[in-house]
């Protein structure tokens, strides 16, 4: 086989492949741009505000998770990173300590069965007590794990955007490393002779 059609062939696979990559990185750019903008607006709508450093819900944190927010502390929540560190050291540092540690679906059932116990025996004031407190509890148990399943999820898109904004690199980088090197492969088959084979 001639040495120049082999050289062509090669320099227009580069060529090609050059073109992909730049495609590939302009619609990974447009994934990272739209997930980031996206989280953004979403969040700052929310106007969730962290805590101030020295504000006493921040102070009533554990170590840990006074360590994680602060970096945030007194800020706006409008990114993924900080949904995620409001929703697992904030959030949920709070729902913890609502019923011992029990989840949403731990306490739902003895609400319900301490309610409607409660409603057959109607004039058992303790049994009121107990089951009012219940049911405070199932509430804000699940408006807690519900935001925090909800800023979990904004923290996973926009890690997702995150990880298209740097494979978007690399395809750029991969895309100019194949257009340099079809560009040698062109120069490259211009010197060759004519009647040169491999």
């Amino acid at each position: 086989m001639k040495r120049r059609t082999i050289d062509r062939i090669v320099s227009l696979i580069g060529l090609g492949l050059s073109i992909f990559l730049f495609i590939a990185a302009g619609l990974l750019n447009w994934g990272y741009s739209f997930a980031d903008k996206n989280v953004t607006d979403q969040l700052s709508a929310q106007r969730i505000m962290f805590p101030a450093a020295d504000s006493d819900s921040f102070k009533a944190l554990a170590e840990e998770d006074r360590a994680a927010i602060e970096p945030f502390a007194g800020m706006q929540l409008t990114t993924g990173e900080q949904a995620r560190a409001y929703a697992d050291h904030y959030i949920g540092a709070h729902v913890k300590g609502i019923a011992a540690g029990k989840t949403y679906s731990e306490v739902s059932g003895e609400a319900l069965a301490a309610n409607a116990a409660s409603k057959a025996d109607p004039n058992n004031t303790e049994l009121a007590a107990k089951a009012a407190g219940l049911m405070g509890q199932r509430t804000t148990l699940f408006m807690g794990e519900t935001l925090k399943g909800l800023l979990g999820n904004a923290y996973a898109f926009w890690q997702l955007g995150q990880i298209a904004m740097y494979a978007m690199w690399a395809a750029l980088a991969g895309g100019v490393i194949m257009l340099i090197l079809s560009i040698l492969g062109f120069m490259h088959l211009r010197r060759t002779p004519e009647g040169e084979t491999v």
